[in-house]
């Protein structure tokens, strides 16, 4: 079965379904592949922080009150410092550039509901997604793939958009010799629950010589927690019990409470990009493109720039015959990329070589110290700090 659209988007996660959703109300037809069935993506839990730059982005698109209705902002942030409290008001020191705490799955829910409600065109079940002809002069990008039925489909379109994942196929597509891969491993994990039990008062970092460890809201009734662990440790490697045992030792919370965990899974301390973000008409947006630790919160509020960057140069591209925003996309994209990189290195660092001295020795765990003890003396580290946690 053969059909047509100006753009494909490969992927229905944030990246995927943001840019669905801001061609549709650019004007600019696009069909979504996604691999997964609707029920599986719409449960798919992650971690959800919305910073004010991505908060800016769907406000300037006029969805923001469709997507972040009831959402409340994140005012502040606690650093347990050996069991001390020192708690930074983000709002005060950003000059009230906050952003919003919101599960992925939430927003991927509302994100799919208005694309839908839009009348916009989401596949399910696409297997076997093939790219042919992406950089060939004179031709058409193709891209075919087996729907749910098992049929084979061929879409031919002007510009396909790469939203699938560092695993997805769309990177792949890519011949090696077209782009620089650079990648990081901070040699530690994280390991993280999700867990039924009231949250936090407000999101919690906590530092001490027994590891990290940081406690974030999930709704009312829910958080998720995050403990450093070994890079190879596996979900089995921890017991509800053993799991308790840390949290309280390491937030220094004797009578924090034990309740249902929901979710466990390890997840690698790795920084992963690649330059370009484009190879002739595929545009890669989002982790096809640049893996990021979670300290910082940045990997959603990435991908949602990536697909501004690229709805609004593919709204010059078809609707005004302008591909100079095309051309300069994987410079404007990767310049922000680095910047948040370099952020969350700085974060992850930071938070880990002051707790635990024998990740890189008693020297880097003071210096790590001055580095912290900076955070709550001085306005311009805390303002600096909040500025970089807004997403400037």
């Amino acid at each position: 079965m053969r059909e047509s659209s100006r753009v494909v988007v490969i992927g229905a996660g944030p990246a995927g379904l943001t840019l669905a959703n801001l061609l549709q109300l650019a004007g600019v037809g696009c069909v979504v592949l996604e691999r997964q069935s609707r029920s599986y993506v719409e449960q798919r839990q992650r971690a959800g922080v919305l910073d004010y730059a991505s908060r800016r982005i769907f406000e300037e698109w006029g969805v923001a009150e469709t997507l972040l209705t009831g959402v409340p902002e994140d005012r502040a942030l606690e650093i347990r410092v050996d069991g001390e409290p020192h708690v930074l008001d983000i709002r005060a020191l950003s000059g009230g550039r906050t952003g919003r705490a919101i599960p992925q799955q939430m927003l991927i829910a509302r994100l799919m509901a208005a694309f839908l409600k839009g009348g916009g065109d989401l596949r399910f079940g696409a297997d076997q997604v093939t790219l042919h002809d992406l950089a060939a002069p004179d031709s058409t990008p193709v891209v075919t793939y087996r729907d749910a039925e098992g049929t084979a489909r061929e879409i031919t379109c002007d510009y396909v958009a790469g939203c699938d994942g560092h695993h997805g196929v769309t990177r792949t597509a890519v011949p090696p010799r077209e782009m620089t891969t650079y990648t990081y491993d901070h040699g530690i994990g994280w390991f993280t629950v999700l867990a039924d039990v009231p949250p936090p008062r407000l999101p919690l970092f906590a530092i001490s010589t027994h590891g990290f460890a940081a406690q974030f809201p999930r709704g009312p009734g829910a958080c998720r927690l995050y403990l450093e662990c070994a890079p190879d440790d596996v979900p089995a490697d921890w017991t509800d019990e053993r799991i308790w045992r840390q949290a309280r030792l390491r937030l220094g919370d004797e009578s924090l409470p034990a309740g249902p965990i929901v979710d466990k899974s390890v997840v690698e301390m790795r920084s992963f990009v690649v330059d370009p973000m484009r190879y002739g008409r595929l545009f890669l947006v989002g982790d096809a493109a640049h893996i990021i630790t979670p300290m910082g919160g940045k990997g959603m509020n990435l991908a949602i720039a990536d697909a501004d960057v690229l709805a609004r140069a593919l709204r010059a591209a078809v609707l005004d015959g302008d591909e100079e925003p095309l051309a300069a996309y994987s410079a404007t994209c990767l310049r922000r990329v680095w910047n948040q990189q370099e952020f969350s290195r700085w974060l992850t660092e930071l938070m880990h070589e002051s707790g635990d001295a024998t990740l890189a020795g008693t020297f880097r765990r003071q210096l790590a110290r001055a580095r912290l003890d900076r955070l709550f003396t001085s306005a311009p580290a805390g303002q600096a700090f909040a500025d970089l946690l807004a997403g400037g």
